[in-house]
């Protein structure tokens, strides 16, 4: 199954302890994309400017992801700037310039309305709900937010979230949109509003998926550096759903498989400023990692004398 995702595709300016990248490739839609890449077919919908250069079309098409959907408009393309200090878990923002965004609306080719999987990544859901009822019977639908969206839009994000089948969220997000401290009773009161699964994203300290029923836990890979953790959640989508999308196991075990390769992408994502060391991936690199995140979690039965 091919999966069409919606976002943004945009210019970062990073800082962290340990440099800098200024200008580079970034944005929801082209980490989540360049992951799922891997994996199974990608279509992007997305909004540049004018001043979106060709080489970054050219890395995106190597990808052999489907453009037929990215516009390009007059104006500058949407720029994040911020700044991670050593706890990396957590971005300071010091500048968005929305720039085309603000005229962003998304309209799906003809080819993309009959897709199987789609994933609204981040972006205002009043825009993930046009884009909701533009599909016809996906199989899969899956979205993701931002503590924006939170403040300003609440009872839209409820609705895009009462709509699609897993919710992917980070644990301050899941927190904020609760109103309630504790993580379980947060992902109980997402889960109630009728979504399948929710998945929380914890940085370094891995990943939760709840159901009505059921919690299982992935570890974060234990790396000696991170340069720069930008896009890290947007790669896990992109591994989870692209996994997901290549198999067509929903099954419990099969999704929470998925998950794992989720945290496996993000491992690599964060090695290197913006897209750099996606560009130098290999597919057998990924396997080898996979196989050694299952070791992390190995351990025997229960053995009572």
């Amino acid at each position: 199954m091919g999966i069409v995702v919606v976002g943004t595709v945009a210019f970062d300016t990073v800082e962290t302890p340990f440099g800098r990248g200024e200008n580079v490739l970034g944005g929801s839609a082209t980490y989540f994309s360049t992951s799922a890449s891997f994996f199974t077919d990608v279509s992007l919908v997305a909004v540049v400017g004018e001043d979106f250069p060709e080489e970054h079309l050219q890395f995106l098409r190597s990808r052999e992801i489907d453009l037929q959907g990215l516009q390009r408009i007059p104006g500058k393309t949407f720029h994040w700037t911020g700044r991670y200090g050593y706890d990396l878990n957590e971005a300071q923002t010091l500048d968005t310039q929305l720039n085309v965004l603000l005229e962003f609306k998304p309209e799906l080719p003809t080819s993309y309305r009959d897709t199987e999987v789609l994933f609204l990544a981040n972006i205002d859901p009043e825009l993930q709900l046009q884009v909701l009822d533009q599909v016809k019977s996906p199989k899969l639908t899956a979205c993701d937010s931002m503590n924006f969206w939170i403040s300003s839009k609440p009872e839209a994000l409820k609705e895009v979230m009462r709509r699609v089948d897993i919710v992917v969220i980070n644990e301050g997000e899941a927190r904020m949109l609760t109103g309630e401290a504790n993580l379980v009773k947060a992902a109980r009161s997402i889960i109630s509003l009728g979504c399948k699964r929710l998945v929380v994203k914890r940085g370094e300290y891995g990943v939760l998926m709840f159901t009505a029923d059921s919690v299982f836990a992935a570890p974060a890979w234990p790396l000696e550096e991170v340069f720069d953790p930008t896009g890290a959640g947007d790669t896990f989508a992109g591994g989870f759903m692209g996994y997901l999308a290549n198999t067509g196991d929903l099954s419990e075990e099969g999704v929470r498989q998925a998950l794992v390769f989720g945290s496996v992408m993000a491992s690599f994502n964060v090695e290197d400023f913006s897209l750099n060391r996606m560009k130098r991936l290999s597919y057998p690199e990924i396997e080898a990692r996979y196989r050694s995140f299952k070791g992390l979690t190995s351990f025997r039965d229960l053995r009572m004398t």
